[in-house]
């Protein structure tokens, strides 16, 4: 899957086009404190994706199961998103192309038209997870049904429209309005929970029980499994570029560092979320012998009764809810640029939004219906299989794009960026395949 030595065609029509260059970042006489500002934003919708319903289910199963134990690879499956978001940001900054765009140019149609493909079920299976993960949130805090509560979830493309209407930098508020609410829930709820903090610190320390413990070790992969997720690949490096800045090499390399940087802070920000998912089932759960703790609504059942609280619950599906429909966003935009970078077809938001909630609805309520809420369970697992069989082929055309210099030109990847990547996309495809045979096995 070798692709062509240099772009084989001109930089064509950006996706998201409505909100292309249309932020500003300061000329010449802003100050560098006021052009980082200008940057924040993208790296917080690309944080959302580190921390949806799926990522929810393996950090409650870890954590009730094993404690503080897993939190090392929490962190370790971190910086393995920081460093290829950072290798989304560059390829955008550097050839103008989100990474859609560079393998429709890079690679020939029998190759491309596959990697569409698997792109589109990657956001479906993403989708899948966001509409049960919402309908569980109305559920905990409004006692709707779930099979209503999937079909509700199908009118957030209104909240989208509204929001992009607006502006883009409204979309990005949104978002970290979000955020903002869900640490506020969590900080609370681990307040109560009073974990052990000699024992949360140890944890992020990595120990040989991770590797010789197979119960352990197949948690683990499904933390580190569900944390990459190949549609903010394709996002990160298709909002990158709604910042106007300059087309000149130092611009460039200065619009390539404050990017890194927002990206960077921003998962940050959802690693302290996941590690605060893990915590709150370890002191909540694992203290008290409740170790199989996986599903989120027997999660919120158990947290009143073990924490003597009856706020407790309402904060946990509150900051569920908020994960969903932040999630419902994102996956909307990197739908549209999935779609307008491979095949070049341009759909209204709300359209390629209901057409991708639909292939997501479906399956969702079938299972309901058949298996009712135990069943969604399993089918947040399948998700998870999706996108661990979509992954390598994200991954792997962006690190070879970012790696020629034929490509990038001056702001080719240096080697030990390169380096490191190719060694955690060697990983995490080893890992995958592990998890995806596992799980096929039974």
């Amino acid at each position: 899957m070798m692709p062509s030595k240099a772009w084989r065609h001109e930089r064509e029509a950006p996706s998201l086009s409505e909100v292309f260059r249309t932020i500003a970042v300061g000329g010449g006489g802003a100050t560098r404190f006021r052009r980082f500002v200008s940057f924040i934003g993208p790296g917080y919708l690309v944080a959302v994706g580190y921390m949806d319903p799926g990522n929810w289910a393996t950090s409650l199963a870890g954590g009730a199961a094993f404690g503080y134990t897993l939190l090392f690879v929490a962190l370790l499956s971190n910086i393995m998103a920081i460093l290829l978001q950072a290798l989304c940001a560059r390829l955008a900054v550097a050839s103008g192309r989100d990474l859609a765009q560079a393998c429709r140019d890079a690679y020939p149609k029998w190759i491309s038209f596959p990697l569409w493909i698997f792109a589109e079920l990657a956001i479906i299976a993403t989708d899948l997870a966001e509409v049960i993960g919402t309908a569980i949130g109305l559920n905990l805090l409004f006692g709707i049904p779930l099979e209503i509560g999937i079909f509700i979830t199908a009118g957030d493309v209104f909240l989208i429209l509204w929001l992009q209407n607006k502006g883009f930098r409204w979309v990005e508020a949104f978002i970290i309005a979000l955020l903002a609410t869900i640490t506020a829930c969590f900080a609370v709820l681990i307040a109560q929970a009073d974990p052990v903090w000699g024992e949360v610190i140890a944890g992020f320390a990595p120990s040989r029980e991770i590797i010789g413990n197979p119960n352990m070790l197949y948690l683990a992969l499904g933390i580190i499994g569900a944390t990459v997720m190949p549609h903010n690949l394709y996002l990160h490096s298709g909002i990158v570029q709604t910042r106007a800045y300059g087309l000149d090499l130092p611009s460039k390399r200065e619009a390539l560092r404050l990017a890194t940087w927002d990206s960077t802070i921003a998962l940050m920000f959802a690693l302290t979320i996941n590690a605060s998912i893990l915590i709150l089932a370890a002191a909540a759960f694992h203290t008290v012998g409740q170790t199989d703790v996986a599903d989120i609504d027997k999660a919120h059942l158990l947290l009143e009764p073990l924490l003597g609280s009856s706020i407790a619950p309402v904060l946990f599906g509150l900051a569920l809810l908020c994960s969903g429909l932040n999630s419902t966003v994102t996956a909307t935009m990197a739908g549209q640029i999935v779609m307008e970078g491979f095949i070049q077809i341009r759909l209204k938001p709300w359209l390629r939004r209901l057409i991708t909630r639909g292939f997501a609805i479906l399956p969702a309520t079938a299972v309901i219906l058949i298996y009712g809420s135990e069943g969604t369970g399993q089918l947040l697992i399948l998700s998870q299989v999706v996108l661990s069989f979509q992954l390598p082929f994200a991954i792997v055309p962006l690190v070879m794009f970012t790696a020629s210099r034929a490509k990038m030109g001056a702001m080719v990847s240096p080697r030990w960026l390169t380096g490191l990547c190719a060694l955690i996309a060697a990983t995490i495809i080893v890992l995958n395949v592990n998890l995806l045979s596992t799980v096929l096995n039974g």
